[in-house]
């Protein structure tokens, strides 16, 4: 094939997570980053393909599945004889119609395009990698993500009781949390900790509390959702830098992961899960297969196919309610102290053999 180097790019943006997580997985390869502006996605999809001309790489790879920058891969696959590798953390196709549901049929033939033509496929899970040759990919592998900032039980304890205080959460309150983006979803009226503060909104007890980490569209309507609970009892952080994630996480008791029991939700493992074993944090989870897989002792499994339905938000408040510290100190003893998925080592190992197979 002509020329060394891997282009590489991510459609969440430059300087992303993603972007630095498709940099590590390369991290043994002479890689070409190019800049990716999700503000400027014709820009970029133009730039991708200056530069491909310019260093005539050997594979382009793909981190996301954003439609200028999958149409820039067909490009050079079709028209320059370059191939591809992508990368995902989503069906494409019933995510993208969770907001453009009359686009569906599009969005499958989108879908399957880039999976017929491309040289091989990275899923975040196994599930993904599955759908990936059910869709035609001829060759595909599991990457599901990994820590990027760990900390001791020492420091976790120091940032549990700092930002406690500094956020005026009592020590003896029991934390309910969430981190994610926090981007509303009109058709169906939900965003990320939806679902804890419609809870909290159900329960009598006076020790709970919740913590919401994140930023994004559906962060001014929590706010009005919690009302005079805003800065009480109810605490909407905002963004905060990468490598204090984690510090936030130990502040709070209990984490939710909601995901939709369906074909979104069903094929995703998040990469919170593993910072949330990182922060030693039980979980809420939907009955979704990773909860089953990877999930074990360490996590509550509720009832309910929709984070934002009836069920699954009675579901969150009857444990608030009746939730122990006993409990808590169960679910927190059986967090397990290392799992293999997510192994930066073993990804990285994996993906170059992976590369070097498939070129």
């Amino acid at each position: 094939m002509q020329g060394s180097k891997i282009l590489v790019f991510a459609t969440k943006g430059t300087s992303s997570n993603e972007e630095k997580r498709i940099i590590e997985l390369l991290q043994n390869f002479d890689i070409h980053i190019v800049a990716f502006s999700p503000n400027q996605k014709f820009y970029s999809y133009l730039e991708i393909l200056q530069q491909a001309k310019e260093i005539k790489p050997s594979l382009v790879v793909m981190e996301g599945t954003g439609i200028f920058g999958g149409l820039a891969c067909l490009y050079l696959r079709i028209f320059k004889g370059i191939p591809f590798v992508f990368s995902s953390g989503d069906a494409i196709a019933p995510f993208l119609s969770l907001n453009y549901p009359l686009l569906l049929p599009f969005t499958l033939l989108y879908e399957a395009t880039l999976y017929r033509l491309c040289r091989g496929f990275i899923g975040w899970t196994p599930y993904l990698v599955g759908r990936a040759l059910t869709f035609g990919a001829p060759r595909a592998m599991t990457a599901a993500g990994w820590v990027h900032f760990e900390r001791s039980l020492e420091k976790l304890a120091e940032s549990r009781k700092t930002i406690r205080t500094d956020l005026g959460i009592p020590e003896n309150a029991i934390v309910f949390g969430l981190l994610g983006a926090i981007v509303w979803n009109q058709r169906v009226n939900y965003c990320y900790g939806y679902e804890l503060v419609k809870a909290f909104q159900q329960i009598q007890r006076q020790d709970i509390y919740v913590l919401i980490v994140g930023d994004g569209s559906g962060l001014k309507i929590l706010k009005e959702l919690a009302d005079t609970n805003l800065g009480n009892r109810i605490f909407l952080t905002g963004i905060v830098p990468l490598e204090k994630v984690i510090d936030y996480m130990a502040v709070m008791d209990v984490a939710s992961l909601p995901q939709s029991v369906d074909g979104v939700g069903s094929f995703r493992y998040t990469t919170k899960i593993c910072e949330y074993i990182a922060a030693r944090l039980p979980t809420m989870i939907s009955q979704v297969p990773v909860g089953y897989d990877v999930c074990e002792d360490w996590v509550w499994r509720l009832q309910g196919n929709k984070p934002w339905g009836s069920k699954y938000i009675s579901e969150i408040a009857n444990l608030m309610e009746n939730i122990t510290e006993s409990e808590i100190h169960q679910k927190k003893e059986a967090l397990p102290k290392y799992i293999p998925h997510f192994d930066p080592k073993i990804q990285v190992e994996r993906v170059t053999n992976f590369i070097q197979d498939i070129t």
